[in-house]
């Protein structure tokens, strides 16, 4: 079969799911008595509501312990609109309300911008305790009067208004995985794992996190309006803030971030208190249920979902994914290093009273490798941090192609400066083809990932980064930089963790990128071996101040440079 049409089974495979999901749906609505078509119903607004947590919990790793508040919003305007007699009936309230939701969410978002972790949990508690003590004194709109939400005609009784329930679920799913298959998905894993890793790759570490609460907070209220068409009248406590905390613990332990364990919480959400009701247990015994598996998830480190697949790859898959280095591949005519691309001037950083950098002059030639090396401690990595903007009180100018090169690490990155680290930066929770094409940008074809993985041994696309061992993950992330097309690739010490063999085959590659990939490099390496194979010019650091600069025999054979390096037994 070729690709396209592998390509196009696959595509299809979610819109199957979803015809057999309504399908299932329906059939349940008709052969279940009332009591159950009510759980069902229950159980399918909670599944909404971990979707959205799913997205920024576990897709974006945010704390957020306030999903019903933006039910609450939810289940307001629905019942507002449904008082004042808006026009466009139920279904397009329930728009309406998940939208305002996400307004809402993008306003409680803004906190994350700054805050993490436990306070950022504190923020989102406290609002979500706001909103219950609120509400409490304000009621919602109509339940004074009595006034019950209409449904739509065709769904006016419980069987039919649960079929629209699950069709509404099943839109949800189909949109969350569609999404986190998208650029926005990619980019909530990524900040997820790594902030400087996202902004390195010309994305915007704030819009990530505000798109993960806007569609996180349109599903909650979303959850919220179909709770309130259920019911016929919103009340207070079923938004209640303890609620809200123990749907945050659930969504952790079954791993909502994947759309069928989201469903599968939803399942033992309802499930559990109605089993403790029919064994004469009371049901908030529940929460405390939810909470011990809770604390198991996060003592463990993992969930449910993730365990799972995890199990399955391995069983299908009997060794890890390797790097083929060592395979031949084709040369490529090499081409003649031009004029300088990236001129750096007079760059400075200090720490307090250290000077990390001194005056430090730099020129990456046009289509060529320059070579950045020194010893420990002499100040190349913070001189990569400064050129890519993540020092911004750095003093002295950066020029690329001749303009000045200033603003954010994701400005200067979509300019046409890349960069890679030397710690993982790469979300495990990715394929390698996912990432790549999050790295570039751009529209690449599966030929274009294809090649590129190829030329440098690297695993399948289809591969999950979670069984790529670092020194694999290291060259996928050279690879989805190569392929956004900079100007400049900043690269930190890419060949740690590989061995010699691997190091001499990882040079022979590099040597290649400016003819094969058009693009030039700044290379930092400790292994003198690689650095005389792939660069033919080279700075040296030492203390912070350029030691030696410019061709490579002229620079190695320096004796201040062979001073700077006694004792550096990896050079010798």
């Amino acid at each position: 079969m070729r690709l396209a049409e592998r390509r196009g089974v696959r595509t299809g495979i979610p819109f199957v799911v979803a015809l057999v999901a309504i399908a299932v749906g329906y059939g349940l609505s008709v052969g279940l008595d009332g009591y159950f078509v009510y759980l069902g119903m229950s159980a399918v607004v909670a599944g909404i509501s971990l979707l959205g947590l799913g997205v920024v919990t576990g897709s974006a790793g945010m704390i957020s312990l306030c999903q019903l508040t933006f039910g609450a919003v939810g289940a307001w305007v629905v019942s507002a609109l449904n008082e004042a007699e808006a026009p466009g009936g139920f279904l397009v309230w329930l728009l309406l309300g998940g939208l305002a939701a996400g307004v809402v969410g993008i306003l409680v978002g803004l906190p994350a911008l700054r805050l993490r972790g436990i306070n950022l949990a504190v923020v989102t508690l406290g609002l979500a305790a706001a909103a219950d003590l609120a509400l409490v004194q304000l009621q919602f709109p109509g339940v004074s009067g009595g006034l019950t939400v209409e449904r739509p005609d065709a769904f006016s009784d419980d069987r039919s208004y649960f079929q629209l329930a699950v069709v509404v679920l099943v839109l949800c799913c189909l949109a969350v995985y569609f999404l986190r298959r998208g650029r926005w998905g990619s980019a909530w894993q990524a900040v997820a794992f790594s902030e400087r890793g996202t902004a390195a790759a010309g994305t915007s570490v704030r819009t990530s996190k505000l798109t993960a609460f806007a569609v996180s907070a349109t599903l909650g209220g979303i959850s919220g309006g179909l709770l309130t068409g259920q019911v016929g009248l919103a009340f207070p406590a079923s938004f209640t803030a303890i609620q809200s905390l123990a749907l945050y613990v659930l969504a952790i332990m079954s791993g909502a971030h994947l759309i069928d364990m989201a469903v599968f919480g939803a399942v033992l959400w309802v499930g559990v208190p109605e089993l403790l009701k029919r064994w004469g247990i009371p049901q908030d015994w529940g929460f405390v249920v939810f909470g011990v598996l809770g604390v198991q998830a996060l003592a463990g480190g993992g969930n449910l979902g993730t365990t799972v697949r995890q199990l399955w790859y391995r069983r299908s898959r009997k060794e890890p994914a390797k790097l083929d280095l060592v395979a031949g591949t084709s040369e490529v005519e090499p081409v003649s290093p031009g004029p300088p691309v990236l001129t750096v001037r007079g760059l400075s950083v200090n720490f307090g009273h250290v000077a990390a950098l001194s005056s430090v002059d730099i020129a990456v030639p046009e289509h060529g490798v320059l070579g950045v090396i020194g010893p420990n401690g002499a100040g190349k990595s913070t001189l990569v941090d400064a050129i890519s903007g993540f020092l911004p009180n750095a003093d002295g100018s950066v020029e690329l192609g001749g303009r000045p090169l200033t603003g954010s690490p994701s400005n200067r990155a979509r300019a046409g400066l890349r960069r890679t680290f030397q710690q993982d930066r790469v979300p495990p929770g990715l394929t390698v083809g996912a990432y790549v094409k999050f790295l570039a940008r751009r529209r690449v074809t599966a030929d274009e990932v294809g090649d590129a993985l190829d030329f440098f041994g690297c695993p399948a696309a289809r591969t999950p980064l979670s069984q790529v061992d670092v020194g694999a993950r290291r060259l996928v992330e050279v690879v989805g930089h190569l392929l956004a097309e900079p100007r400049v690739l900043l690269l930190d010490e890419p060949a740690a963790g590989l061995p010699h063999e691997e190091h001499v085959a990882f040079g022979e590659r590099l040597r290649q990128v400016p003819a094969r990939f058009g693009v030039s490099v700044l290379l930092i390496e400790h292994d003198l071996d690689l650095v005389r194979s792939v660069c033919d010019t080279i700075t040296v650091l030492d203390f912070g101040r350029v030691l030696a600069s410019g061709p490579q025999a002229e620079v190695l054979a320096d004796p201040a440079v062979l001073k700077a390096y006694m004792g550096e037994t990896e050079l010798l």
